[in-house]
């Protein structure tokens, strides 16, 4: 009984100390001190951001331990404490609120483990304006990997050319600031850049050629700017993107030279620009794509020269007003995934293929402001269940057949094809028939006449022999 007892004893003990044990290993890292230079530099550069005000030593004693600070993510080098991530501006409830009067203090470039760092949303008083500092970014290029600027109107000024020191750089996001200026060429030495988003600012000048060196760019967006001038050639080498967004600038000149290798590429949208030379086979190649959106660019050419089943991952397909003429081709109704089709506001003639009714996952079709001719096929079902998002308004020699249609379910903006004529007496001018052929519409119809194309028997029997004969019959 007694040496049970004692096993029993020691089984405790050990158990115990296996617990302490583990505690101790959890504990170390909890707490492991903050170098105090690195806590003195954090509480600085918050401060210039948030306000005098802010205390962070009584506030937030332990930063990185019991006390964290909402924005801030630390982690452990050589056995202290290092700020790894800094975001400021409301990106979260408890997150830091800037200040009206807001600086970049020098402290902020001691922070030398800083991985990441973002301002959301932080510099918006237009009368109190900030520039990004043009230096000390250097101090920063061994460990920064991230930096955001996102929604602050207040920032103003040029993007700092010591930007181009930050090798290490996987990200860099300036998106929807005040920034004008130039968009540095330096950027172009920034080799490990996966994403770069200079989106909604007021940059001016052409793309830099340096781009092209931007090799592990996976997203590129120089969308809502001034930019101006040719493409790079060097952008078509950018194997890796999947994203190119250039909508919104005043960029010229052929979309894409034919050494072109956006093979992976998902979205392309160069949207109101001035691009021109037509549709080139580059885009064809571009497989992969998923949304193409080149509306609102003089690029004119010929629709059906182009071998739309190549694109059979393609979404949405926006080609409205960009001056493309020539009839719209059956093939792309081959293109299953497509949701969207725009091709309004052009110069396409003829009529429009009833197959791309058939497309399974269709649920906008517009093909507005063109010269569309003859009676739309496509079936009641269709229009109704597309609605306004079928758009085939301001064709004036497009119609629909009314048949069992009312004129309510019908396409928006279309007029029905005319159901007959109204014939006169040659003699006494008065009306035969009651003027709309009502046992005989659906002949009538099939002829296509519009209403404003035809007075009297006289005009039928001008048009073709054999339907003078069959008039004639109808009406003595």
């Amino acid at each position: 009984m007694l040496m049970r007892s004692n096993r029993f004893t020691l089984a405790v003990c050990i158990l115990c100390l296996g617990i302490w044990c583990c505690g101790q290993a959890y504990n170390t890292e909890e707490a492991a001190p903050m170098e105090k230079a690195e806590q003195a530099a954090l509480y600085s550069a918050i401060q210039g951001f948030v306000g005098n005000w802010w205390n962070g030593s009584d506030l937030y004693p332990d930063p990185c331990g019991w006390t964290p600070i909402q924005g801030v993510s630390c982690d452990i080098v050589g056995g202290l404490w290092y700020i790894t991530a800094l975001s400021i501006g409301p990106f979260y409830e408890n997150s830091l609120a800037c200040a009206t009067n807001v600086e970049f203090r020098p402290q902020l470039f001691q922070l030398k483990h800083l991985k990441s760092l973002s301002f959301f949303n932080c510099f918006v008083s237009l009368r109190h304006p900030i520039t990004i500092p043009g230096d000390k970014w250097e101090k920063l290029a061994g460990s920064l990997q991230s930096i955001e600027f996102r929604s602050n109107p207040g920032l103003i000024g040029q993007v700092p050319t010591s930007f181009g020191y930050l090798k290490k750089l996987q990200s860099l996001v300036l998106l929807e600031n005040g920034l004008t200026g130039q968009v540095p060429t330096n950027i172009g030495n920034l080799t490990n850049l996966n994403r770069l988003v200079l989106a909604g600012n007021r940059f001016t000048g052409r793309i830099p050629d340096s781009f092209g060196r931007l090799k592990k760019l996976l997203i590129l967006d120089l969308s809502r700017n001034s930019l101006s001038g040719h493409l790079p050639l060097g952008l078509g080498g950018l194997a890796s993107l999947l994203k190119f967004d250039l909508s919104n600038n005043q960029l010229k000149g052929k979309l894409f030279a034919r050494n072109a290798y956006l093979k992976n590429l998902t979205l392309l949208d160069v949207r109101n620009n001035k691009f021109s030379g037509g549709l080139n086979q580059p885009i064809l190649d571009m497989h992969s794509l998923e949304e193409l959106m080149l509306s609102c660019n003089p690029l004119g050419g010929d629709i059906m020269r182009l071998d739309w089943q190549s694109l059979q991952s393609l979404v949405v397909l926006d080609l409205s007003n960009v001056g493309l003429k020539g009839e719209i081709p059956e093939s792309l109704s081959g293109l299953k995934r497509l949701r969207y089709l725009g091709l309004g506001n052009n110069n396409l003639a003829g009529n429009p293929p009833a197959k791309l009714a058939s497309l399974p996952d269709l649920n906008a079709l517009y093909l507005n402001g063109n010269n569309l001719t003859g009676v739309l096929k496509f079936s009641e079902i269709f229009y109704w269940k597309m609605g306004k998002r079928f758009g085939a308004w301001n064709n004036a020699e497009l119609c629909y057949p009314i048949g069992s249609m009312t004129t309510r379910n019908g396409p928006y903006g279309v007029k029905p094809c005319q159901r007959g004529v109204t014939l006169l007496d040659p003699n006494s001018g008065a009306k035969l028939g009651d003027g709309n052929l009502n046992n005989n519409s659906h002949f009538v119809a099939s002829l296509g006449f519009s209403s404003n194309g035809i007075d009297g028997l006289r005009q039928l029997i001008l048009v073709d022999t054999s339907i003078t004969v069959l008039l004639l019959n109808l009406f003595l």
